[in-house]
């Protein structure tokens, strides 16, 4: 379903790749991250390329509640126990740097993108302790922070932790803004890497240097980046006749719920949970529920849904893919703040590729290896082998005759088991339930009409066409 964002502005449209290319450096992904790493290295007057395989934007950047903020949930206080006091500064000062950055860039572009600079309250309904706390630890880092015991929204909360002159804005008119000028081409997949050669279909890169900027890293080896995070996926609803006060929200207990303004519209967002786990559905019934109870008079004119790459340390990985591979870099696990995400990426990289460093990259480094990393790998390793039992011995859900119109379910076959959709006219879509990436089995998410992969995330539509990666190819269509 398109967001709010999608449907309020026309983007450009870009060339396919096609011939031998040669280039300092490609950026691989055409989102929010790719591209203003893309506008960073042609400041600094480096020859670079964007490939989108599909359009630009047409990833996690539209889908986007389009928060620009240091205040990124429970963080501070844990950063400065876990990492110390030096590192959580650097991660409060990037952060805070990059707002000004795009607001910056929007003035000297002359992108009209509805940027705003507001305040960012994380509330709680309860535990105003660990609030306090935070708030403490923001401050100590020179944040503009503060613990208020009223944020005035339409519920009852324990109080909230203010982070002032944080910003708002139109994520796909900013990114239409930066694209102009650069060398951008789209529906151009790139199948294979190595080394410093890109292989498409019809078309080769050679470049020194290579950005993987698209969202969940397709190269399993190096880097293994699949077995050290997950992905989560959020459901988001625009509203008229909303009404909240100024600023921007969001809850700090699992069933947090997230609010902004867009002009006359409210966005309101919840119903987090890992991708692939969402087999009984009522995620949208859930938030529409809720926004009934708290704006009993409002209409929805929107509905769509985001995916987020989640590290267990909750800081990005930005930096140098691999160790063995020196000419590669990769912008990923935003943990759904994207958009300073994305900016802190592009700042990070580019240092990096034009002046060789960045004072920052050891705290993003995706070579780090932690007791929280360490401890990911081996949740992870649990998951596949989860998902992979499921694939070879679970016994199927649904048998194709019992499955009502509208339904998705696991069913047997005469070929064995298989993912099947029933749609209202009765006509029947059959795929085979392993996911192209690693092989688990993908789960039916009746609230998009996808089966989707709880393994490492990738998701594919009724007819098993790939809508979200790791995975790189549809499921196979079953007679």
């Amino acid at each position: 379903m398109p967001s709010i964002w999608s449907e309020t502005v026309t983007m450009p449209e870009f060339p396919k790749l096609s011939g031998l290319i040669k280039v300092h450096t490609a950026v691989i992904g055409g989102g929010m991250a790719g591209l203003l790493t893309a506008y960073m290295l042609k400041k600094r007057g480096i020859d670079c390329l964007v490939l989108e395989a599909s359009r630009i934007g047409s990833g996690q950047t539209r889908n986007t509640t389009a928060k620009i903020t240091s205040q990124h949930g429970l963080i501070y206080h844990k950063l400065i126990e876990d990492k110390g006091y030096d590192m959580a500064r650097l991660y409060g000062e990037i952060n805070q740097r990059a707002i000004e950055m795009y607001g910056e860039i929007a003035e000297a572009e002359g992108i009209s993108c509805d940027y705003e600079r507001l305040d960012a309250y994380l509330f709680g309904k309860g535990g105003g302790d660990a609030l306090r706390a935070e708030a403490d630890a923001a401050a100590s880092l020179g944040i503009k922070a503060e613990f208020v015991g009223n944020a005035g929204l339409p519920f009852p909360t324990a109080g909230a932790v203010r982070f002032e002159n944080q910003a708002k804005f139109h994520p796909m008119r900013f990114l239409k803004g930066i694209s102009m000028g650069l060398n951008i081409y789209e529906n151009s997949p790139v199948k294979k890497v190595e080394e410093g050669v890109l292989q498409l279909d019809g078309a080769q890169v050679s470049a020194e240097n290579i950005v993987f900027a698209t969202h969940y890293p397709f190269i399993n080896m190096p880097g293994y980046y699949f077995i050290r995070m997950y992905q989560s996926r959020a459901y988001s609803v625009a509203l008229e006749n909303a009404p909240i006060p100024k600023g921007m929200y969001i809850g700090c207990s699992e069933d947090a719920v997230s609010l902004r303004t867009y002009k006359e519209y409210t966005i309101m967002a919840a119903g987090d949970h890992r991708t692939g786990e969402n087999s009984k559905g009522g995620k949208y019934h859930a938030l529409r529920t809720m926004a009934k109870e708290l704006f009993p008079n409002s209409r929805e004119v929107c509905a769509w849904s985001a995916q987020d790459c989640m590290t267990p340390d909750n800081i990005p990985y930005i930096g140098k893919y691999a160790a063995n591979r020196p000419g590669w870099y990769v912008a990923t696990g935003f943990n759904k703040w994207g958009m300073t995400g994305s900016m802190t990426a592009a700042q990070v990289i580019s240092d990096m590729i034009a002046s060789g460093g960045s004072r920052y990259e050891e705290l993003f480094s995706p070579q780090r290896m932690d007791g929280a990393i360490m401890g990911e790998v081996v949740r992870e390793g649990v998951q596949a082998v989860k998902g992979l039992a499921r694939q070879n011995f679970s016994i199927p859900k649904e048998e194709l005759d019992n499955l009502p119109a509208g339904h998705g379910g696991i069913v047997q076959t005469p070929e064995g088991k298989a993912g099947v959709y029933r749609d209202e006219e009765g006509r029947v879509f059959i795929v085979d339930t392993r996911c192209p990436h690693l092989g688990c089995q993908v789960e039916w998410n009746p609230d998009e009409k996808s089966w989707d992969c709880p393994c490492h995330g990738s998701r594919f539509d009724h007819m098993g066409n790939l809508l979200d990666n790791p995975a790189q190819e549809n499921l196979r269509r079953m007679e």
